[in-house]
């Protein structure tokens, strides 16, 4: 099951983890990525670096065919890479290209995507320049966004490319069946023109949308889940059961509130109030077992720093007060905010996905605000599909939104990019000149410094409360013991099916 819509399959434009989900099963890139995040060569055979480690050289496979029948070769990337950052597809995604040469230039317009560090020599060779060293680029190179692309396909289907199960061709383990672009259902299907067929087991995973936790948990009683994602009730209940399976997630559920359109709420002060009025831990309970507070945007257990974990080195002592529950401080902040934005209340809408958790998430803000805060706060929640609020909050048609973020990577710079100044996920366009500063000193440095510089990047967001997190998601599942080979990672395109089967 998935708890949302498919979006699109269209690697370019993919903006949540159901899609890229999809696409990690039926797109393959440079790595792949094994347990633990360990990565292992899919289409590159083998790889060079210079000794700068600005230059990457990859060799391709030459059996790699797309479900066509046509050649994967080094044109398909630079085709794909120069298609993404092209300010005319409007990525989403298009800033984990920085870093590579020219790509920051062509994102805003000031070069043309063939000034991209990246070219193809002959058919099997690709060799991608970089600005700098990045330390993290062989876990990019397994992230979907810098997967190839059929040039033709995408010509040929056009503005349709990506929209529905047909409008693609696809080079993974799995093709795309049945998918309409708004339907519920669809399944993915061994691909026999895959060059590594031989150790791809099934032949068919049959996917439906469940927002209804008890519905998707009766479907797996009667055996037509083997997968079921449960509520918090159903985690406590069935935690010694056979099945019982928690899934650890990099993932963060937060407040973004739309600083650039509202001006209430571009006050520090008001967002500070908001966020102290919010008892994270009793948050956490009414979720479930798998749920934790969370007192920083990175969420933890993501990577270490001379042996504790990344949060416990960004967590100051402003960021730390602003996210602990505090009812009178909360009031206190709250009403000076009030009076610094020249208002005597504050109304607004609550924006969030109408599955279960999102709907119970949004409802616990709201009645924590209006409990705590008082007559002065007054919280509409809005529960509405995944797709139909992406679009409104890409829009910028929205006062505060609910958003959730899975790190693409096991680095702490995959939350933090996304609240610099520019970046296409900062929808409320928070702004800071000392973050952004930090953030971009950060991608200079290496080792301890830099995760040092990161850090205090944190410390900032959290003091400022740019965003305000709430809780730390993992998720409780039932799965049926029959189900193996599963690659799971907390961090980046959770799933991996290729090795997956069902045992007699």
């Amino acid at each position: 099951m998935e708890e949302a819509e498919l979006s699109t399959i269209d690697g370019s434009k993919i903006l949540d983890d159901t899609s890229f989900n999809q696409v990690n099963q039926v797109m393959e890139g440079l790595y792949t990525l094994g347990n633990n995040a360990k990565v292992k060569n899919a289409l590159a055979t083998k790889t060079t670096v210079s000794k700068d480690k600005k230059t990457w050289t990859f060799t391709l496979r030459k059996n790699a065919k797309w479900s066509n029948g046509d050649a994967v070769t080094a044109k398909d990337f630079v085709f794909s890479w120069r298609r993404t950052v092209n300010p005319k597809t409007a990525s989403e995604y298009s800033y984990l290209f920085s870093g590579i040469k020219n790509a920051d230039a062509i994102v805003a317009g000031k070069k043309k995507p063939a000034a991209l560090g990246v070219k193809a020599v002959g058919k099997y060779k690709l060799v991608v320049s970089l600005e700098q060293p990045i330390p993290y680029f062989k876990l990019l190179m397994a992230f979907p966004l810098f997967f190839p692309q059929n040039e033709s396909a995408v010509k040929e289907y056009g503005s349709k490319y990506g929209t529905a199960s047909k409008y693609m061709v696809y080079n993974g383990p799995f093709v795309h069946k049945g998918w309409t672009g708004s339907n519920l259902s669809w399944k993915l299907v061994k691909n026999q023109n895959y060059w590594d067929k031989k150790h791809v087991k099934l032949q068919t995973i049959n996917y439906s949308v469940q927002k209804s936790p008890s519905t998707s948990y009766n479907l797996y009683q009667a055996n037509k889940l083997d997968g079921a994602i449960l509520d918090a009730q159903a985690s406590k209940q069935l935690q010694k059961s056979t099945g019982y399976t928690v899934r650890k997630l990099a993932s963060t559920q937060y407040l973004q509130f739309n600083i650039k359109k509202y001006k209430k709420f571009n006050n520090a002060d008001l967002r500070r109030g908001i966020s102290m009025a919010i008892n994270r831990s009793a948050l956490s309970k009414t979720l479930g077992a798998t749920y934790e507070a969370a007192t920083t945007f990175t969420s933890s257990g993501l990577t270490t720093v001379g042996g504790q974990d990344f949060t416990k080195l960004a967590t100051g002592k402003a960021g730390k007060t602003y996210t602990t529950y505090n009812k009178s401080l909360a009031k206190k902040y709250f009403e000076k905010g009030l009076k610094e934005a020249g208002i005597s209340k504050l109304s607004f809408t609550l924006l969030s996905t109408d599955d279960d958790t999102s709907k119970k998430l949004a409802e616990f803000v709201q009645s924590q605000l209006e409990t705590n805060l008082g007559s002065k706060v007054s919280v509409k929640v809005q529960s509405i599909p995944s797709k139909t609020k992406l679009n409104r909050v890409l829009a910028g048609n929205f006062e505060c939104t609910l958003s959730g973020w899975i790190a693409d990577y096991a680095d702490p710079i995959s939350f933090l990019d996304c609240e610099t100044t520019g970046n296409s996920y900062n929808y409320g366009k928070w702004s800071n000149k000392e973050y952004d500063k930090l953030i971009a000193a950060s991608k200079k440095a290496s080792g301890t410094a830099r995760m040092k510089l990161l850090a205090q990047a944190e410390k900032v967001l959290m003091a400022e409360q740019g965003v305000t997190p709430l809780v730390q998601s993992n998720k409780a599942w039932m799965v049926k013991g029959k189900v193996k080979g599963i690659i799971y990672n907390s961090a980046g395109v959770c799933y991996n099916f290729k090795y997956a089967y069902i045992a007699k």
